[in-house]
Parts: C-alpha cells; sequence; structure tokens
C-alpha cells in the first residue's frame, strides 16, 4: 500500500495549486510548454553553424541557471530551500560529470561503442528513417532512449547488484536543479548508457532529441511548483512524479522510472500521478560524498563476506541412515 511508511498525496486533485495573482498563474501554468516550443523552433531553424554541440551545452548551462532562479521565486516546498552547502556539494557532482564522466564514456562507454558500430555499419539502411520529417525523427530517438532508460532505472531497483550503484542517489533529501547529477559514479555511468547516440549522424534530429530531454526531463529535479496542463502531466515526467520515486515510502519509490515520457510508465502500469515531501531513505538521512563514492564496494563487500561467513558456519545437512 503507497503511504503506509511516510505521507504521499496521490491524485492531481490532491496537490496544492500556484498561489497568487492572474500574472503569476499564467506564467507558471503556460511557462513549460513555452519553453519547450521555443527551444524546438530554435534548434528547427537555427543556421548549421548555430546547431552544434557546444551551443547545446552553453543553452542547457542558461536554462539550469534560469530554473535556479524559480527556485527562489516560486518554490515547491520550503523545505527543499536550497543552502549553500547543498549548492556546493552538488556542484561537485555536476563537475564530476562534466570531466570524469564524460572522459570515461568516450573511452568506454557507450559513445566508444556506438562509434566503433558507426564505423562498421551500412547507413544506407537508415534512409527511410532520415526521410521522415524532421520532427518525427527527434520525437523517435527521444523516445527510443528513455525507453532504454526505463528499463534500466527500473533494473537498478530490480536487481541488487544494479541496486547498490543507485541506492546513494536515493538519499537525497530535496529536490533542486542539480541533484540530477548528485550519485556514484557507477550508476551515472550505467544510466546514461543507451542507443540514442547511434544517430549521431542526424545532428540536428539528435539535437531536437536532446531538446527534449532538456526542456523535460530537467524538471524532474527541481523545487518550483508549476500548474502543469493535463496533456502535459499525461506524457511527460514532472517534479511531482519524481518526488513520489524519490519518497521514503518504499512502494512511492518504485514508481515513475521514466526520465522524459512518462507515459512509458503509463504503458507498463508503474506510474503514480501524486507528490512527496519527505525524500531520502533511512528517515532522511544525508550521504556523504566519501560514502556516495565508495558505497557500492563497501556494500558489495559486506554482502559477499556475510554470505560466505553464513555458509561457513552453515551446519551440514543430516542424512537419513541407511
Amino acid at each position: 500500500m503507497i503511504g503506509a511508511q511516510s505521507p504521499v498525496t496521490i491524485g492531481w486533485e490532491n496537490i496544492p495549486r500556484v498561489q497568487g495573482g492572474p500574472l503569476k498563474q499564467f506564467v507558471f501554468t503556460w511557462f513549460q510548454p513555452t519553453m519547450l516550443l521555443a527551444l524546438i523552433a530554435f534548434w528547427y531553424y537555427a543556421p548549421n553553424d548555430v546547431a552544434k554541440a557546444s551551443t547545446a551545452i552553453g543553452i542547457g548551462i542558461g536554462f539550469k541557471v534560469l530554473l535556479l532562479a524559480l527556485e527562489w521565486v516560486n518554490p515547491r516546498h520550503e523545505s527543499w530551500r536550497l543552502t549553500w552547502k547543498e549548492l556546493v556539494t552538488d556542484l561537485f557532482y555536476v563537475g564530476l560529470g562534466y570531466t570524469l564522466l564524460s572522459m570515461v564514456e568516450r573511452y568506454i562507454g557507450s559513445d566508444a561503442v556506438i562509434e566503433a558500430v558507426q564505423h562498421n555499419f551500412d547507413w544506407d539502411k537508415f534512409a527511410w528513417f532520415m526521410g521522415l520529417p524532421l520532427l518525427v525523427q527527434a520525437f523517435l530517438i527521444s523516445f527510443i532512449f528513455d525507453f532504454g532508460q526505463y528499463w534500466m532505472h527500473r533494473g537498478m531497483h530490480n536487481w541488487y547488484p544494479l541496486w547498490l550503484t543507485h541506492a546513494p542517489h536515493h538519499y537525497i533529501t530535496q529536490l533542486n536543479i542539480n541533484k540530477g547529477a548528485v550519485g556514484n559514479p557507477v550508476e551515472l555511468f550505467l544510466i546514461g548508457l543507451g542507443i540514442g547516440g547511434f544517430f549521431d549522424f542526424l545532428p540536428r534530429a539528435a539535437l531536437l532529441a536532446g531538446t527534449l530531454g532538456l526542456a523535460v526531463g530537467t524538471y524532474q529535479h527541481i523545487n518550483v511548483r508549476f500548474n502543469s496542463p493535463r496533456w502535459w502531466r499525461f506524457l511527460f515526467n514532472t517534479t511531482e512524479h519524481h518526488s513520489m520515486h524519490h519518497s521514503q515510502d518504499y512502494e512511492a519509490s518504485r514508481s515513475n522510472y521514466a526520465s522524459t515520457w512518462i507515459v512509458i510508465d503509463r504503458m507498463f502500469g508503474t506510474c503514480v500521478d501524486g507528490e512527496a515531501e519527505l525524500l531520502g531513505m533511512e528517515g532522511g538521512r544525508k550521504m556523504s560524498i566519501s560514502e556516495t563514492m565508495t558505497f557500492p564496494f563497501t556494500e558489495g563487500w559486506k554482502t559477499i563476506r556475510a554470505k560466505l561467513r553464513r555458509d561457513r558456519f552453515e551446519e551440514p545437512a543430516v542424512l537419513p541412515a541407511e
């Protein structure tokens, strides 16, 4: 039963709405769709010398700065207010992602595998795909990538070795703009694996697909209250959905695995519409950076050692006399 271990709110009709005058109501109702359409239009019409990866990185950083400002203007929960200590800790993980993890991904991750395949594949077989409308290509790339992420994320909650890598991320006790980068490097490496990069030979479509992730998936970890339109909540992952996933309630945390397209969760019966304020594990215990870095290895070793000890001291079965 969801909510037996920690309070959660089930159902959109029970979730608080933005308080304030007509202008504030309008802004926080249509901000998300407007930004999505604006970013899609930019990448669709931008000249080739502008539509490149470096531009995408710059826009991504600028967009997060804007959302960080919104967190101060209209926080979802006062208890999630960002402190300087939280911000500095988050930026450590962000820096890790842009440096060490990026380098590892280039040499042994999906980027390396995709590059090897691309050099030994007849891309004429994908001529039909390149003939599709650009926005359809972008949607398919985004949906295929998110479909893979859904099963990787769900696997992390259902297979103990993978859970050890993912568990540190569930020790965050609040959602803020950079909390998506918080976690053990092994988990962040695994969750980043996907086949979306196979479509790098379609740079414009790939950039548009990335825009869907930026303009939708970014809201998973954010302390802003929106009056999201009903169609948005049906199709896309929201802060509300992801707060349920991070709830201190075990059953609630086993829901809403998709990154961008919450409709994938709806397809497989793992979507729960609602929100939670109390987040984390072990009653909201915060995990230090050093423990986050070592957790999969130390906990894995404890489990192996305990199993070896049980096997060693287990009494042999008594055989019946003949």
